[in-house]
């Protein structure tokens, strides 16, 4: 099976509009990986893409957190260097960061998450 981490993204955010319509807008993703050719890139790089950043973002308040950086990962997927250096970066400035392995552990997370809203 190809694209097993975009298929559980893609089962998540589904999963995520339909249980929280609410907020369904408010949870995107940032689409930095994948393949582009050399021209592509350095015209995202200029824009701003930044190696390391999550996949997804929640960017809904809660009693501790601004908002909520989710790093989406096959089962047994690592983390790169640049999404550790992110996940410091961004915790020490007030979100959760997590990483994220299957579409249970995604839903458990963000009801974790929003129950504290």
């Amino acid at each position: 099976m190809l694209n097993i981490e975009s298929r559980i993204q893609q089962a998540s955010v589904r999963w995520f509009r339909l249980q929280y319509p609410k907020y369904a807008g408010l949870l995107y993703a940032i689409p930095n990986g994948g393949y582009r050719n050399a021209v592509t890139g350095a015209i995202l790089k200029a824009e701003g893409a930044l190696a390391g950043v999550a996949d997804l973002f929640l960017s809904v308040p809660n009693r501790y957190h601004h908002g909520f950086y989710i790093e989406m990962k096959k089962p047994k997927g690592r983390q790169q260097e640049s999404q550790k250096v992110f996940q410091k970066a961004v915790e020490a400035q007030g979100y959760k960061y997590a990483l994220c392995y299957s579409l249970d552990e995604f839903m458990q997370l963000v009801n974790d998450y929003l129950k504290e809203t």
